[in-house]
């Protein structure tokens, strides 16, 4: 038993991962934007001061070149823009615009109806329980 548990859970756990994906892409299209603008934007959107290009780069997980891609289409829908740091002139501070918030609000909207749709074959209980061995399993090890 412990055997096909050991090699179902990683698959079902892919399988999830993937169903949560599909999901995500089709809520973000009516906004025009991929999975990885949407994630962008949100980091961009909950920090309490502008971030540095650099330090969303490094938030994202990505090389800077693919950050500055990713804004750049946030920038051409008008939903962040870029200003030169006062304090650094070289850097460049990424702010949400006021339409980049409405969506922010909407993918948020979004995200809580993809989750209800996803979680509901679970019961509070359960919600809970998975929700706290997830967190378990968040390591930046």
């Amino acid at each position: 038993m412990a055997a096909a548990l050991d090699t179902d859970l990683p698959d079902l756990f892919l399988r999830t991962a993937k169903r949560i994906r599909r999901n995500q892409v089709t809520r973000l299209a009516p906004l025009g934007l991929t999975p990885a603008q949407a994630r962008a934007l949100r980091i961009i959107g909950r920090e309490s001061e502008p971030p540095h290009m650099s330090a969303l780069a490094e938030r994202l997980g990505i090389v800077p070149r693919s950050a500055t891609t990713v804004v750049d289409a946030l920038t051409a829908a008008g939903l962040v823009t870029r200003t030169t740091d006062p304090a650094n002139r070289r850097a460049l501070l990424v702010i949400p615009t006021e339409a980049g918030r409405a969506v922010l609000t909407q993918m948020a909207q979004a995200r809580r109806a993809a989750a209800e749709e996803l979680f509901s074959a679970l019961s509070p209980d359960q919600r809970e329980t998975l929700r706290g061995l997830l967190a378990l399993l968040d390591t930046d090890d």
